[in-house]
Parts: C-alpha cells; structure tokens; sequence
C-alpha cells in the first residue's frame, strides 16, 4: 500500500519531477546539499545522456543506409577515418568500380526523401544545423522543437548515407540543441536556462561524434559569435554533457577505436624550426582564397535554390542530383589524367574522410591534381548538397577542403622551398584546422578538435598560427549566417547590457485582443469626427481605406485645433488631419522596443499592426499596460534574487 506522502499517479510524479529540478538553490542547499552547481550538473549530464545515445543511433542508422542502398546497389564506398568504426567490411570495395550513374540516382532519391521529411514535418531542420542552432539561441529564446530530433536524425541518415556531400557536426549539433531546449522545458527552466542547456546540448553532440569532449565545450561556447566572444556561462554545463555524451557514445565502439583520435595516430608531424612560420604564411594566403570562394559558393547556392519554383522540397533532390553529376564529372577528369589515384576523387561525394585520411598519413602517394580536384569539387558538392537544403554540416567537407589544400600546398613547397619547408601531412593538419577556423570565426574550438581528432600537440605552434591569421583575415568569409557579432548584439543578452527587464515578453503577450476600436474612413468629414469623438473615451483614431487598411492615425490632441474654426469642419476631412508616417508594433516586437517607442516619441498608444498584411490593424498596445509589465517583471525578479539568497 503506497504511503499518502509519496506521488501515486503520472502527473503527481510528474510535478515531483520539476520541482525537484527547477527548485530553488537555497531549498537543494538546506535539504540535500546540491546546489545551482548540482542542478546544473544533473541536468547537463541528462543532456549528455541522451545526446550520446543519439549519436549511437544516428550513426549506425547513417551506416546501414550507406552499406545497404549505396554500397549493395552502386558499388560505391564512403570509405572512412582510420579511428571509426565501420558496422561492415568492405574489403572487396577497392576492386570495384562504382556504378557512377547508379549513385547520381541514389544520391537523388535520397535527396528527395530527406527533402520531404523535412519540409513535411520540421522545416527548421534544413540545411547545416549549427547555423539553425545559433538562430535557436540568439532569435528565438533558446526554443527548438523536441520533433528536429527525430526529422534531423532520419534526413541527415538518408542525406549522408546515400552519398551527400556533408558532415556530421551539424546534424548533432542541432539534435543536441533540439534535446537541450526540451528538457529545459519540461522542467519549466527561464529562457537564460534554455539557453545554456541548448548550447551545452550542441556541446555534446560535437564532442561525442567527433570524440573530442574538451573541444566540444569550447565549440559550443564559440560558434555563436563571429568576432572573438564567448558564451561564459555555457563552458562549464557543456563540458559535463560533452564529456558525458562522449563517454556514452564510446561505448558502443569496439574496444581498440574505442579512445583512439578520429584519424588514428600515425600521423607524421613534427614542427623543426621557426622558419617553417614563412611557408605556413603562405598556406594561409592560399586557404584565405579558398574561403573566399568557397563561402560565396556556399551562399550563392542557397540564394538560387531558395529562388527556384515549385514545392521547397524538392529542392534538396535536385541539389543531391547537381552534386553526384559533379562527382561523376570529377571522377571522369581524375580518370583521364591521374590514373593511379582516380578513385580518391570520388571524396567529393560522403564525408570525404577517405582522401583526408590519406592526405594526413601518406599525403606523398597522392598526386598535386586530384587533391586540387577535390578541393573544388568538394566545395561545389557541398554547396549543392546543403546548400538546396540537405540535412547535413559543413564542419566535415571544411576539414576536407582544408585537409587536401594544405597537403597540395605541401607537396608544392618540397620542390619549391626545400629545406625549410613542412611535410605535406603536416600541411595538412595545418590546413584542415585553418581552414574551418576562419569560415567558421572558431579558432579556439577549431584547435582543440583537430588536435583531439589527431592525437597530436607535434603542430599546435604553426596551428595557432594560421588559425589566428584565418581568423583576423577571414572575417568577410563567415560560412554561418545566424552568427551574432558579440554578446552586446545578441538579443540573450539584452538585459545584461540594458538592464533589460523585459527581455522574453512580446507584444502579443501584453497588449488586448479583443477591445473595440473606432476608426475613421478617409474621406471622413472632420464634423463626423468631432461628433463621434464625443462619444468615446478612446485617444488614437486609426484612419482606414475602402479596403479597411491602416493608412494613418490622428489623436484627439489633433482634432483640438479645429473645434473653434467651424468654418472648416465640413471642408476638412481625415486625410488631412492624420499623420500617414505614424510609427507602430507587431505582435512578435520585443516588449523593450516597444517601451523604448513610448519614451522616444511620448506616445501614449501604438498601433500593433500585422507582420504578414503591413494594413491589417490588430489592436492597440498602452503604455500603462507595458509599465505594468515591467512592474510585474521587476516584482518577479526581486522575489527570486531574494529566494536565491
């Protein structure tokens, strides 16, 4: 017989649940000794629990794609990292040739289903998920749907494991986030909580699937800003779910990968002398161009596939289709001019690892044109790939693009500056890291992940190096849009800066629906309006024309003038009283703003006009009733400092 003191049903353990989470630091201080440090612990470790078991997920459904439509049907292998774990042996795989027109097919069916997923079900979960994630932070209260977990997990399998050009910190990075933000509302967290819980979930991911705990934390603190800011309060609660992530995620690898870095560790690097810093310089300029050209790819593709007719989509379809015809084309080329090595050139295609891991291990059996080929080509797959819209990342194709730029740069500099200069590997290692620092404004995280993913502190010298230069140089070359310059410019941080009280309330969420307001045709006679004034008590007189939309607004003050000039009240009408350039709110405005209109303009009312139909009048929004909100919100806020004290 359960006791009365303890839940009995669903929802009572239910609300148990959430206060126990969400309660007060000072309550878990005097009862079970777990304070804020505490909560947060148990709730980034949920994070990371779950971000870990979605990986695993994530990555055998991505593998059993590849394996059973790509390899069974075309004869095509994404062939992995030497430190992955492969569910299947493809031994036989380097004696086949793929049936290239067998994957264009492949590649565009896969295109097509993962572009009806998304569109059908979740939208948000298109394209390169960081960017999606940062928008989630900055835009949108921290708030990402619990459904991207699913959606984003199916159509990023389906995107890369049919052969789309992409990666896989993207896809993980906003599942994370996806997961982060739920849990942070089930348990009824502040939208500063949400905030850090979401990031710490993007933490996570990254650090799990890439096996780079420590860089994960610094990853999820820095992606979110494109100058040199971090989000502080992020570090601490992302570096419990990474490590955490990473730890469940291990486990499900065989026991030899199981802690080795992503790309083994037979790298052959080493910096010798300081001289080496001069050809490094080079490499630079060259990965600075490469930015450059592949960042306006990169966005010019997504510029054209958002103007193309038809349903949305589609659009992921055509773009995988673009990008396996590219393949083909690349292949064809390596084919008729670089016999021996053709088959890496189909890098271009699935995660690329295949070259990667050759460029950084045995970079000299490569020849100079196929790595220049999948430079370009990769940058010309992905585009298409994430650009029309496939669920994928763009942290992968970067290392390769990087990876294979600076092992061709390598291979120039033995001829060209023998003696002071670094192995094409190391060239490499440099490259892939300078690379997707400056297209990604990460340099820090970039460093610590691509020393985790090699297992090697040999090059950090000449990689901070040419990250640091990438960073400084590369700024017009940001490849995430959602990216906010600073902390000052982000809206989660309005209120540190601002003493915003307000930050999180909108517009709708204060002003009333359903109070009736008097509006004047324009062709109103101001006799008309003097007479009807009389009879409410209303201040601001929306004007309308015959198809009822807002074209201006008078106040009572206005009409005041004239009550002592009847001459003109049958002259004038309300055309000519009102003010045309009248300024208004829409019903998702930050309540801040709209105060600030208040104080600047020493208005009583604004109009709250439709974001969708710029004439549609919604209802008006008082002063006093954004003062009350902000008396609310103080009173609020005064209560849990001093229950947090």
């Amino acid at each position: 017989m359960p006791s009365q003191d303890l839940p009995t049903s669903r929802g009572d353990r239910l609300f148990v649940l959430r206060s126990f989470l969400a309660t007060t630091p000072s309550k878990l201080a005097r009862g079970w000794r777990l304070g804020t440090t505490g909560r947060w612990s148990l709730l980034a470790a949920l994070v990371g629990l779950l971000v870990g078991a979605c990986c695993i997920v994530f990555d055998v459904l991505t593998q059993l794609i590849s394996e059973f439509v790509l390899f069974r049907l075309t004869w095509f292998d994404d062939i992995s990292a030497d430190g992955e774990a492969s569910l299947f042996s493809n031994t036989e795989a380097s004696d086949l040739t793929p049936v290239l027109w067998g994957v264009v097919l492949v590649m565009t069916v896969g295109g097509f289903v993962s572009g009806w997923l998304v569109y059908r079900f979740c939208p948000e979960a298109a394209g390169a998920g960081t960017d999606a994630s940062a928008d989630a932070f900055h835009q949108q209260r921290g708030m990402v749907r619990a459904r991207v977990v699913v959606v984003k997990t199916l159509a990023s399998a389906i995107t890369l494991g049919t052969g789309g050009s992409g990666g896989r910190e993207g896809p993980i990075a906003q599942i994370g986030a996806a997961i982060g933000s739920s849990i942070a509302n089930k348990v009824g967290l502040s939208v500063r909580d949400r905030r850090i819980l979401l990031a710490a979930g993007m933490g996570a991911g990254v650090g799990a699937m890439f096996r780079a705990p420590l860089a994960g934390a610094i990853f999820a603190a820095e992606i979110l800003y494109s100058d040199s800011d971090m989000e502080a309060d992020v570090i601490v609660p992302s570096a419990i779910a990474s490590i955490v992530g990473y730890s469940v995620y291990t486990q499900s690898l065989p026991a030899e990968v199981r802690f080795e870095p992503l790309f083994g560790q037979q790298l052959a690097s080493s910096f010798s002398s300081p001289l080496e810093l001069m050809p490094y310089t080079l490499l630079t300029v060259v990965l600075l161009a490469l930015a450059g050209i592949y960042v306006k790819l990169f966005h010019g593709s997504q510029a054209a596939f958002a103007k193309m007719p038809g349903p949305a989509g589609l659009r992921p379809g055509v773009g995988a289709c673009l990008a396996g015809l590219l393949g083909v084309l690349t292949y064809v080329i390596a084919i008729q001019w670089m016999h021996d090595d053709a088959g890496q050139s189909l890098g271009v295609l699935g995660t690329g690892y295949g070259i990667l891991q050759a460029s950084l291990t045995n970079a000299s059996e490569l020849s100079f044109g196929v790595l220049l080929l999948v430079c370009i080509g990769k940058a010309l797959t992905t585009s298409m790939t994430i650009g029309s819209g496939g669920s994928g990342g763009v942290f992968g194709p970067s290392l390769v693009i990087g990876g294979c730029a600076g092992a061709a740069f390598g291979k120039c500099c033995e001829a060209w500056l023998p003696g002071i200069s670094p192995s094409p590997e190391a060239c490499a290692i440099v490259g892939m890291a300078g690379f997707f620092a400056g297209v990604a404004r990460a340099p820090i995280s970039t460093i610590l992940i691509v020393r985790e993913l090699t297992g090697d502190f040999a090059l950090l010298a000449p990689t901070l190096f040419v990250t640091t230069l990438m960073f400084l140089m590369a700024g017009r070359f940001a490849i995430y849009k959602k990216q906010v310059s600073t902390r000052l410019e982000s809206p989660a941080h309005r209120g540190d800066f601002l003493v915003d009280v307000l930050e999180g309330l909108r517009v709708q969420d204060v002003y009333r629906h359903d109070r009736k307001i008097t509006t004047f045709p324009e062709g109103a006679t101001l006799d008309d309006i003097v007479h009807r004034l009389a009879k409410t008590t209303q201040h601001y007189f929306p004007v309308v024309d015959q198809d009822d939309s807002m074209v201006g607004i008078f106040s009572d003050d206005d009409v005041r003038r004239y009550l002592y000039d009847e001459a003109i009240w049958r002259l004038a009408n309300a055309e000519d009283v009102m003010v045309s350039d009248f300024v208004r709110v829409s019903p998702n405005d930050d309540l801040h703003d709209a105060l600030q209109k208040f104080t600047a303009m020493n208005l009583d009312e604004l109009p709250v006009i439709d974001e969708d139909n710029p004439g549609k009048l919604l209802g008006f929004l008082r002063r006093k009733e954004t003062i009350a909100a902000y008396n609310r919100r103080i009173l609020q806020r005064r209560r849990e400092v001093e229950q947090h004290t």
